[in-house]
């Protein structure tokens, strides 16, 4: 089956978020970490389009989604979130250089990432450094992985 890869809909901001709270809770967080996440997660209707969100789309099922963030040159992966059942599928890479590519068009050069722990083992093989870290925005004294993609021209 083919996935395409296409903007997000305001409409789907709610599935958006349920994607995204599934996703974390795949590395088996428990409901006391997921419940302070919720509000990060969180994808606004009014936010989708600004945020670039961007969807990989199967037969009408969200696989996935990534968001664009800020303005050029130095940009920020937001959210990247694939659905459990979809995870090690290739979705992933097809969602993060669906966005290195729009990032180049758009022009930046640098897309930094704040991920999960568990999720930096994905970002370096798809080419982004480890940079340093940086406090969660949901966890008090917890730091998460500052990775930092470079956009080539």
């Amino acid at each position: 089956m083919d996935v395409l890869i296409r903007p997000a809909r305001a409409t789907e901001a709610r599935m958006l978020t349920d994607l995204a709270l599934r996703s974390k809770a795949h590395w088996g967080y428990d409901a006391e970490f997921m419940e302070a996440c919720r509000e990060e997660l969180t994808v606004a209707a009014n936010e989708v389009t600004r945020r670039r969100a961007t969807v990989a789309d199967r037969d009408g099922h969200i696989l996935g989604f990534t968001t664009l963030e800020g303005e050029p040159p130095t940009g920020v992966l937001g959210m990247m979130f694939v659905d459990p059942r979809a995870i090690d599928q290739g979705t992933g890479r097809l969602l993060f250089e669906h966005t290195i590519a729009a990032g180049r068009d758009l022009g930046f050069t640098r897309l930094t990432i704040d991920a999960d722990p568990n999720a930096e083992p994905f970002y370096r093989a798809m080419g982004a450094v480890h940079v340093g870290n940086v406090p969660s925005g949901s966890i008090a004294g917890r730091v998460l992985p500052q990775m930092v993609a470079t956009v080539q021209r």
